[in-house]
């Protein structure tokens, strides 16, 4: 399968340090973020990744070429700022990312997830789901064995930004800037979105505090 990182994103809630440096080129540890997926990629043998650019793109464009030393193929999803959102954004890497399914990973987070786990679906999504963290104590989605729904009764966890897609997800789209959670929630009401769980190491960046809570848990490792 091929992979997109989600990298075009503003990062508002981690300026300053977003204003001149793209989220996923923020150090944690020995690697960028972004440079931690592909390597974790590269060992699970997906060796084809798209990345899209927006904020700061030619900084990671620059940062990472080609992917020749990481091991892989980078091309990439160039758009707009402000960037168009999940949704949008895989919409118009469908080009590059062809006919078959292909792996999502948000490039703002850190997990130590094997993505040899993953495999081409059946249905038009797969997630990997997670417990709740402090920050998102109502998580998004339930778990029930490996049906995922928006609603009802059950057990909410917190979707990781990890999963794996078909293109027919994507069926009824037009370009532009949309999000992605309206097009998984449709799917879910149809019973076409699986999902697993997580129990590993998983870290969301999503603010000052929560980098330095990664920076801390990577150096003790």
């Amino acid at each position: 399968m091929k992979a997109m990182i989600l990298a075009a994103g503003r990062g508002e809630r981690l300026r300053p340090l977003t204003d001149t440096l793209p989220k996923p080129l923020i150090h944690v540890g020995q690697y960028r973020l972004i440079e931690w997926h592909l390597h974790r990629l590269a060992t699970a043998g997906v060796q084809d990744i798209v990345i899209n650019l927006s904020h700061l793109g030619d900084m990671i464009r620059e940062q990472l070429g080609q992917g020749d030393r990481y091991g892989v193929r980078i091309q990439y999803s160039q758009e707009p700022e402000p960037a168009l959102e999940t949704g949008g954004g895989i919409f118009q890497a469908l080009e590059i990312l062809g006919s078959e399914p292909f792996i999502v990973v948000n490039g703002d987070i850190w997990t130590d997830y094997p993505f040899t786990q993953l495999q081409p679906v059946e249905k038009l999504a797969h997630l990997v789901m997670v417990d709740n963290p402090a920050h998102h104590l109502d998580g998004d989605f339930i778990l029930k064995g490996s049906q995922l729904s928006s609603d009802g009764q059950g057990q909410h966890y917190t979707f990781s930004g990890i999963g794996v897609y078909r293109r027919e997800l994507f069926a009824a789209c037009k370009p532009g800037r949309f999000p992605l959670a309206p097009l998984l929630k449709r799917a879910m009401n149809e019973e076409r979105i699986s999902g697993e769980y997580f129990d590993g190491h998983w870290y969301d960046i999503g603010t000052q505090e929560r980098l330095q809570q990664m920076r801390q848990f990577v150096s003790n490792q």
